[in-house]
């Protein structure tokens, strides 16, 4: 079984009872036994699960500390043979002091004990009556010392201030320690040292941990849990990690306070598993952690890499801490089960009616701004734009008039020039020219049939042949008419051309490659699309000034159903569209998640055709105890069709490098730009062949 650099990790929230570590026991070894059945490679407890965290002054009881230490070596007995990774939260007594703890277990033994840093001891809370602080620890003294020593079951640090015999076991006891699962390397923080100025996961992740566990007792108070879950989602971006978090929940003591249970499992930003609040039963929930990800991005990030926030280089830091490896992930199979939503459309918006509005708008601004600055500074109050009632021309033309609104330039000051060839139909033709008058824009139409008949006289091609030299004639010509009228009109060429194309050189050079400014150049075709029918609902929604025309709401709408084409060769008999883009090149939702994943996070075609098949084969996630994505996907594609046009995809994505090398300025939009000058840097004779073998590993 292939793990594709994933992990599959949970947290627990068993039902307890306050000091009565036998049922807790239980409760703990049950959840194990079902996350062994969900193949899961770490499991997490709450802080305190063993004996309850609202146990109080009975943490003074020499009776249960020594009940809690000998329930820990039968839950460690529970773990032997299975490949998970057990952290549970349980009461320490170490040199006539008491620990907070979280306790990590690997079959059959412990393999080190992480104190609590930070103890809370305001308002509801009082843990330093009871506790010490794992600070402690972190003396020169303290782990950092000593020899390692095996003594068959654990390693640990010799003669170290942190070294402890516990549960039966040796092993270190400090903040410092960082615990490998195969590819993976863990760090642990306890409760409220996430909630610190500068929590110790942010030292564990510049030491390397890429996924952080965090066993809590949290309460419930109005508004907390929002709070809460904003904390861990922002940690989980600033460490650029995968971030456990577990709370205990039902069966605390309720004498002043109410846990909930909350659990979250947050990965770079995103919520990957949340779950359902105030349960009088146990609760799982499961997510698979993309560690592979996590680790590109911090290789591409070099703020990440540079300094900590007391000016020790970060690398520095992985010498302070003990790490332990503890043998590889559990054996998980990712593609029978997959606790994991991958979005089909990773540049649409989605989420809440609300934030998918902002989020159009923000995208639209930034277009706007980008233009608008670009006019200014050259002094230019005239835009040309050729307007074929396609998607990217008409996004084009809807940024140029927000664009001239934000400037206070008339409208009239566009010019948009509709240029019919051998291909044109009259829907495009007729959304092109409606548009341009309900929108109050200066409009022109050009044939180019006439000039390109006399090109392919003075050059030898045969009108009849519809190869790419009939093709590309029609795009140069086009272009050369938009620069020349621009020069005559003192205006501006506005480039139309987006993201895709640029990703698949479905452009032609040096004809709808080039412009003056480009505005969707960082805009790739789904969100051409989206962005299209977002402005018709929002911008442009008002009805038509005179009954017997189009509002420019309903024309949008009908560009954005329009089929994708070039139409650079005849429509067929009825006068509909014959050369549709995505029969030639493949459906454009395919090619955007292959180019989203790629650039994104380095992904090798393996991966990609895997996360393809999961996001378009039908169904991503487990839906039972987690965050599972919007549903709904435009089509399903089977496995064969995914990988022909993924191949697609590598070929025309190496091939077609030289067209990026030069690209126009334009706005950057999102997270991926093919900018030679931003984020993008390749040579354009860049072999594909090490990609396409691995592909045809898969077919055969």
């Amino acid at each position: 079984m292939e793990d594709y650099g994933f992990l599959r990790v949970a947290a627990a929230s068993p039902r307890v009872k306050v000091a009565d570590v036998e049922y807790n026991a239980d409760a703990i070894c049950r959840q194990i036994e079902e996350a062994e059945s969900r193949q899961v490679s770490l499991l997490a407890f709450p802080e305190l699960s063993l004996t309850g965290y609202t146990c109080a002054d009975l943490f003074g009881q020499n009776l249960l500390l020594a009940r809690a230490e000998t329930a820990v070596g039968r839950i460690a007995r529970c773990t032997r043979g299975k490949g998970l990774t057990l952290v549970v939260g349980a009461p320490v007594r170490f040199r006539n002091r008491l620990y907070n703890c979280a306790i990590v277990i690997r079959n059959g033994s412990i393999k080190g004990i992480v104190p609590k840093i930070y103890l809370p001891n305001h308002n509801e809370f009082y843990e330093e009556r009871w506790f010490a602080s794992g600070a402690d620890f972190l003396s020169s003294s303290c782990p950092s010392a000593g020899r390692f020593v095996d003594d068959g079951k654990n390693l640990y640090r010799e003669g170290s201030g942190g070294s402890v015999r516990y549960a039966g076991g040796q092993c270190n006891l400090s903040p410092n320690l960082l615990f490998e699962i195969g590819r993976a390397t863990i760090g642990i923080e306890v409760g409220e040292d996430l909630r610190t100025p500068v929590p110790p996961s942010s030292y564990l992740a510049l030491a390397g941990a890429e996924v952080i566990v965090n066993i809590s007792a949290s309460n419930e108070v109005l508004m907390r849990h929002l709070y809460r879950k904003e904390m861990v989602l922002n940690q989980s971006a600033r460490t650029r990690s995968g971030y456990i978090y577990c709370s205990c929940g039902s069966g605390e003591s309720t004498q002043d306070l109410v846990f909930a249970g909350s659990s979250l499992i947050c990965e770079n930003g995103s919520l990957l598993a949340e779950n359902e609040r105030f349960r009088a039963e146990d609760t799982l929930i499961v997510a698979d952690l993309d560690i592979e990800k996590l680790q590109t991005l911090r290789r591409k990030d070099n703020s990440f890499k540079a300094f900590s926030p007391d000016g020790t280089p970060s690398s520095a830091y992985s010498r302070l801490y003990s790490r332990f490896d503890l043998g590889p992930a559990a054996a998980t199979d990712y593609a029978e089960r997959f606790f994991r939503h991958v979005e089909p459309h990773p540049f649409v918006p989605v989420g809440d009616p609300e934030e998918i509005d902002r989020r159009a708008r923000e995208i639209m601004s930034i277009q706007v701004a980008g233009l608008a600055t670009r006019l200014e500074h050259v002094d230019c109050k005239r835009a040309v734009l050729g307007i074929s009632g396609g998607l990217d021309s008409t996004l084009a033309l809807l940024v140029t008039v927000l664009a001239f609104d934000k400037l206070g330039l008339p409208r009239e000051g566009i010019l948009g020039v509709t240029m019919p060839g051998f291909g044109t139909t009259e829907r495009t033709r007729s959304n092109a020219v409606d548009l341009m008058e309900a929108l109050g824009v200066a409009s022109r139409e050009i044939s180019i049939v006439p000039a390109v008949r006399q090109h392919f006289l003075d050059i030898g091609q045969d009108p009849e042949n519809y190869d790419v030299t009939y093709e590309n004639a029609q795009a140069r010509e086009r272009t050369q008419l938009l620069m020349d009228l621009a020069n005559k009109e003192n205006g501006l060429v506005v480039g139309t051309g987006d993201l895709s194309e640029l990703a698949l050189g479905w452009c032609t050079y040096n004809g709808d490659h080039m412009s003056m400014y480009a505005v969707n150049v960082s805009v790739p075709k789904t969100l051409v699309k989206y962005l299209v029918k977002w402005a018709a609902l929002n911008h442009f929604d008002s009805p038509a000034a005179l009954p017997a025309q189009r509002s420019a709401r309903e024309i949008l709408l009908d560009v954005a159903d329009t089929p994708i084409s070039p139409e650079l060769t005849p429509a067929d008999a009825a006068g509909n569209i014959l050369q549709k883009t995505e029969d030639i090149l493949g459906p454009y939702e395919l090619h955007d998640f292959f180019l989203y994943h790629f650039f994104r996070f380095g992904y090798g075609p393996r991966k990609l055709f895997f996360l393809a098949c999961k996001a378009f084969l039908g169904g991503s996630a487990e839906s039972a105890g987690i965050f599972v994505g919007p549903e709904g996907r435009s089509h399903e594609y089977d496995e064969t069709t995914i990988l022909k046009w993924l191949k697609i995809f590598y070929r025309r994505f190496f091939s077609q490098q030289f067209k990026r090398s030069c690209l126009p300025d334009g706005p950057k939009v999102g997270s991926v730009s093919l900018s030679p000058r931003g984020d993008w840097r390749m040579p354009s004779d860049a072999k594909v062949r090490l990609f396409l073998s691995e592909l045809d590993s898969l077919s055969s």
